[in-house]
């Protein structure tokens, strides 16, 4: 049980007011602070207006009025072991459960330089390094793992693989380990430009007692994490800190950690940013029953971090831990940095949380009346100091991509193969055991010794260029890595990405354009009973009903039936089975396409029959094929987050199982992917790799549909993902890459016309996609007894769909023989 956030006496409104009156002029007292924390309703819109023009203040001081910066970059995991036991966290594994699934103790050289090339291919500059506290303090495999690698300890690898990056790919690191000693600063400081430890809370007790959010933690002692923060100031680190507040702290102990890291920062000078970030429950954790912090109360507590800590520090809060529409709040609150966003990688500690686009955080931020500017890892007054505060080993590296004011030379590159941005030679400051370990990894890899070079990021090709003519030559032989470099596409690599897509759509089918005429009935509405109970908003659909349903879409030529839904109980165990034969009894020309993995294995599962025999039994009813729609993404995190934690979906085994089983009894599958969620690139070429390897063995899919994320069809999502789903630029990166990795084995790629605006289908039309799909008949008996009712195209609309893109429509089957010309659709 965690121990509770004592209860906070509300002060008089009046004490509030006189706090207000003070702050206007002058820096808050303790007292003023905790008052000011209590602002809510009109209190809290004029606390934000004091905070937001202190903020503005210290921009014109900074010489930058109305920038807010980020950090574009890509987090390295480089263990999720640590010796650590917070009850919020999620990032941490038992070194069992990385066994079960398939990770090893520590990333390998080779795993973290695959990251960093397709971080830096996609343009950022830093690369954030997270992990766990001293890991081998607590599990013998961690132990054995570094000694079979030749590192002392997890630091030792931390600063090899720092410099590794640093010279293979020219991104900036970050180095975010958790404690460490003086010696330990000082021996990583020639590593890395900038480091950073949250200080999280100054509340002892959190650590101390039983139930407690750290109880059990021996490096979340606030006492120890102070004293890092002390030796990094005095060893001139630029450094990162921060508090994590809503985790069970006292007003009064938000304002004491506050004070003090404005007190260090005072001292030393080298407190870069101060993060503020809101507590967020996550699931499978002795935390996961406490409320997530309230966002007016978060709002309060911006805003008093930024006027106890002035106009001068740089305030950062995470843009995705708050909901999109409630950013402008925090704009306001006085915050002037948002802090590292990935293109490519996930918040390794709060994965359920995606980042926003960069593009959108932009156009937020500029909502707001701010501009958002690209910033390195170190912030720009570090990058003009120069030394002693950025190591001379790694200050060329960081020149080369700084402008004139230290902020990051924007839309440039670091070059990858050590060759571009110079490191120092091959004799690197900071001592032969740092460099000594980086060699090591070197050697490994079998990469040539340190090499430099004097080439400016902005003379060097684009490595998006590069793997875009790797693609062109050979459009299915790119590495996984090289596929979610494409996914990053923008501007004119973009329209070059989706030509060449479109190039392999034409080879494969000329200037054509197929599509189906279908019906979908929601097959989870049918019910034993006749037309009395047959209106939807009633309980559903008779048999009665399913059956002039089915022969008014046949009278309107359709040549498919689309069912999907799980079957009611009521229907009995067999009811998948007697549903399909009800469908397709007497109608030899009817194709039923008909239920999902989950539905099939909920039927098997009814029915007593094993899956190979339960497809046997649904095409011994008519079922011609199965939608393989619950695909999602394949990933069994992401499965759980969407739909409301674990159990609640097919696991990624068991959704291939049915599908395999599905093709081997004879019934092929169309292919899905649901995106714009809170998935990586690296899943989504992850989630291809599968289906083509799946296709590989069986030859079963039809066709592959990449779906946006549209909320309102994940109702047991978060609710922080109401606001999600992809936008025109990902889109059309998602199908290119899509028929690029698929071409050869699974040739139509569909548009899914009702989940994409007009402008968006035409334009994955232009760029891969080769059908429409179904036009979905609605009828008139019962519109609404399909799940996309009120959404039907006309045979008119798909000739001028054709048209506009200068292609011959043609109409097809399920499987896509051609179907009788000129049937339909009116």
């Amino acid at each position: 049980m965690t121990t509770l956030a004592p209860v906070e006496t509300v002060p008089a409104a009046e004490l509030v007011e006189n706090a207000l009156e003070r702050a206007e002029h002058a820096e808050p007292t303790h007292t003023d602070a905790e008052l000011l924390l209590h602002a809510r309703g009109d209190q809290l819109d004029r606390l934000l207006s004091v905070a937001g023009r202190l903020r503005d203040r210290g921009l014109q001081t900074a010489g930058r009025p109305g920038v807010i910066t980020y950090s574009r970059k890509v987090f390295i995991p480089l263990t999720h072991l640590c010796q650590d036991r917070c009850h919020y966290c999620i990032f941490v594994q038992s070194p069992g459960k990385l066994q079960k699934a398939g990770k090893a103790p520590y990333l390998e050289a080779h795993e973290i330089l695959d990251i960093a090339r397709q971080g830096a291919a996609l343009g950022c500059k830093e690369a954030l390094f997270t992990l766990g506290d001293r890991p081998e303090n607590r599990w013998p495999v961690a132990r054995e793992w570094l000694d079979a690698h030749g590192y002392e300890s997890t630091l030792d690898y931390v600063a090899a693989m720092s410099l590794l990056v640093l010279q293979e790919t020219g991104l900036l690191p970050h180095l975010n380990p958790g404690v460490m000693t003086f010696a330990e600063l000082q021996r990583l400081k020639p590593a890395a430009p900038s480091m950073g430890m949250m200080l999280e809370t100054t509340a002892t007790r959190l650590w101390s007692e039983k139930g407690g959010a750290h109880y059990g933690s021996p490096d979340k002692d606030p006492a120890v994490r102070l004293r890092v923060i002390e030796e990094a100031g005095q060893l001139q680190i630029p450094f990162t800190t921060g508090v994590l507040f809503g985790i069970g702290e006292s007003y009064a102990e938000r304002v004491d950690a506050l004070i003090a890291l404005r007190a260090s920062s005072a001292r030393w000078g080298h407190v870069q940013e101060v993060i503020v970030q809101n507590f967020r429950a996550k699931e499978s954790t002795a935390m996961m029953q406490t409320g997530d912090l309230d966002t007016e109360e978060y709002a309060a507590a911006v805003a008093v971090a930024r006027l106890v800590l002035g106009p001068d520090a740089r305030l950062q809060v995470p843009p995705n831990l708050t909901d999109a529409t409630e950013l402008s709040l925090l704009v306001r609150a006085g915050i002037d940095d948002w802090g590292g966003v990935s293109p490519l990688t996930p918040d390794h500690v709060n994965p359920e949380r995606p980042w926003p686009e960069i593009d959108e955080l932009a156009r937020l931020t500029a909502a707001s009346g701010y501009t958002l500017r690209e910033r390195l890892t170190a912030h720009p007054h570090f990058v003009r100091a120069g030394t002693p505060w950025i190591d001379e080993t790694v200050l060329p590296a960081v020149l080369a991509l700084a402008d004139e004011q230290g902020l990051a030379l924007e839309g440039m590159r670091p070059v990858g193969g050590g060759a571009a941005v110079p490191v120092g030679g091959a004799e690197l400051a900071g001592g032969a055991e740092l460099a000594g370990g980086a060699k090591l990894a070197r050697r490994e890899l079998g990469l040539r010794p340190t090499e430099s070079s004097a080439s400016h990021p902005s003379t060097a090709p684009s490595p998006m260029a590069a793997v875009l003519a790797r693609a062109e030559a050979n459009p299915t032989g790119l590495s996984d890595g090289e596929y979610a470099v494409l996914l990053g596409a923008t501007g004119d690599e973009l329209e070059a990405l989706a030509q060449l897509a479109d190039g392999l759509r034409r080879e494969a089918h000329g200037e054509t354009l197929s599509f189906v005429v279908n019906r979908n009935i929601d097959s989870s509405l049918v019910r034993e009973q006749a037309r009395a109970t047959a209106a939807v908003s009633g309980g559903g659909l008779g048999l009665t009903d399913l059956d002039e349903l089915v022969a008014e879409a046949v009278a309107l030529g359709a040549s498919e039936i689309c069912m999907q839904g799980p079957v009611h109980p009521e229907l009995g165990a067999h009811g998948y089975e007697d549903l399909a034969r009800r469908v397709t009894a007497g109608r030899a020309g009817l194709h039923l396409h008909a239920f999902r993995p989950a539905e099939i294995a909920d039927g098997a599962a009814r029915a007593g029959l094993s899956l190979d025999d339960f497809v046997a039994a649904l095409v011994d009813a008519g079922v011609g094929s199965v939608p393989g729609t619950g695909a999602r993404i394949l990933d069994d995190d992401i499965r759980a987050t969407l739909s409301g934690g674990p159990g609640r979906d097919l696991t990624v085994a068991r959704y291939l199982d049915v599908v395999t089983a599905a093709h081997r009894g004879g019934l092929r599958s169309t292919a899905t992917m649901v995106y714009g969620h809170i998935e990586t690139a690296a899943q989504l070429v992850g989630h291809l790799r599968t289906l083509a390897r799946l296709h590989d063995e069986t030859g079963g899919f039809t066709e592959f549909i990449a779906m946006p994320f549209v909320p309102a069809s994940a109702p047991d999502a978060p609710p922080h993902l109401a606001a999600r789903g992809p936008n025109t630029r990902k889109t059309r990166a998602v199908h290119a890459v899509s028929r690029l990795m698929l071409a050869g084995r699974i040739d139509h790629i569909q548009a899914a016309w009702t989940k994409l605006s007009p402008a968006e289908r035409d334009a994955v039309l232009r760029g891969g996609a080769d059908d429409l799909g179904g036009v979905l008949l609605d009828g008139t008996l019962n519109p609404a007894a399909g799940p996309e009712a009120g959404l039907e195209l006309s045979r008119d609309e798909v000739e001028r769909v054709g048209t506009a893109l200068g292609r011959s429509v043609w109409q097809r089957t399920t499987l896509y023989g051609r179907a009788v010309a000129g049937a339909g659709v009116a």
